[in-house]
């Protein structure tokens, strides 16, 4: 048995050794990215200042223990596909499922991690298989001008599907340091670019774009965890503003305090609320509904949207936890539930 099925037998997207990671074994360098020691970076690895301590042998740890793994069905219908207009003047964003986003803003359209593989693996016949269709058809897509990618997890950077658009629409594309390599070595003459946080960007004269840190991971196969960065977004526009995570843990807040005070407030929040079971493994990295709450309100923003659910199986709890607990967190905090919706596949919101 190869490498790769080896360790797709593993069950976590982010065992899958690319040919790079494995390199890494060999060579102390980092097969992404090389730039000077920094504040989150040390030469080798990225870091958002937190120790975190989980690896490869509590992976095993999680995958081999007795679990309450409640299974996703086969399909969980999603509502009708959208079909979005060609541009819009103001806001509109439509949710394409997980993490994928459609963001329709100033007469730009912009798609955050989009993946429309069957897949969230870089295997076609193994790895967490999509319940449902995207939120709107490939085909039905409005000409892109831009892609942000958050990070290089396989449900995050689906390289097919950026080789896909390249090849339609050939649009420019944002991305934290060190994944722009990973784009290349699959799309040489890609739109790729790739910053670090703090880094604003001009899309239009009137959208914005500023990169800053969120409470993540990185990696694409076994050997190269940390050695790209990740990100979340804050989008402004004609005076709205919109904070977007693609992956984060909680922590203890403090970042989303900090962001909220220095960024905020914002219109609009668009924060994960799945793929959080077991805590003792998945609390480093990825936040529960009661804490996309408390991030929601750290970050000071009028409504939030949930996603990161529903599509693909990634971790134990079922399908429909994650906005049943939401609603339970929300009434906890004495907040009405039109003030963080879960997001479906299909489902728009406008401003």
């Amino acid at each position: 048995m190869n490498r790769r099925k080896l360790l797709a037998l593993l069950g976590l997207p982010a065992l899958f050794a690319s040919g790079a990671a494995w390199a890494s074994l060999t060579r102390s360098r980092n097969p992404y990215y090389q730039g000077p020691v920094a504040e989150n970076f040390d030469g080798l690895r990225f870091t958002d200042g937190r120790t975190v301590t989980k690896g490869l042998l509590d992976v095993l740890k999680w995958q081999t223990a007795k679990r309450d793994r409640e299974a996703f069905p086969a399909r969980y219908p999603a509502p009708p596909q959208d079909r979005p207009p060609a541009r819009v003047d103001g806001l509109r964003i439509v949710h394409l499922g997980h993490a994928s986003f459609l963001y329709q803003v100033a007469g730009l359209n912009l798609l955050i991690d989009p993946v429309y593989s069957q897949r969230a693996s870089p295997l076609s016949f193994i790895g967490p298989k999509r319940v449902n269709e995207p939120g709107v058809a490939f085909a039905e897509l409005p000409r892109i001008d831009a892609v942000l990618i958050t990070h290089n997890h396989y449900d995050h950077l689906d390289i097919e599907t950026l080789a896909r658009l390249h090849a339609r629409d050939q649009p420019r594309m944002i991305m934290p340091l060190g994944n722009d390599t990973i784009i290349r070595a699959r799309i040489p003459d890609a739109r790729a670019e790739a910053h670090d946080w703090s880094a604003r960007l001009a899309l239009s004269d009137s959208v914005a774009l500023t990169l800053v840190p969120s409470y993540h991971w990185s990696a694409r196969g076994a050997f190269d965890r940390r050695m790209a960065l990740w990100c979340s977004y804050v989008v402004e526009a004609a005076g709205t503003k919109i904070f977007h995570i693609g992956d984060t843990g909680y922590h203890d807040g403090s970042l989303y305090e900090r962001l909220g005070a220095e960024h905020g407030p914002f219109r609009l929040a668009v924060l994960p609320i799945g793929a959080y079971e077991p805590r003792w493994f998945m609390s480093d990295n990825h936040m529960n509904p009661d804490e996309a709450v408390k991030v929601m309100l750290a970050l000071k923003a009028e409504q939030a949207l949930g996603h990161h659910w529903g599509t693909f199986q990634l971790t134990d709890e079922g399908i429909d936890r994650p906005p049943a607990a939401l609603t339970a967190a929300l009434a906890q905090a004495g907040l009405p539930e039109e003030r963080f919706k879960p997001m479906r596949p299909g489902l728009s919101w406008s401003a």
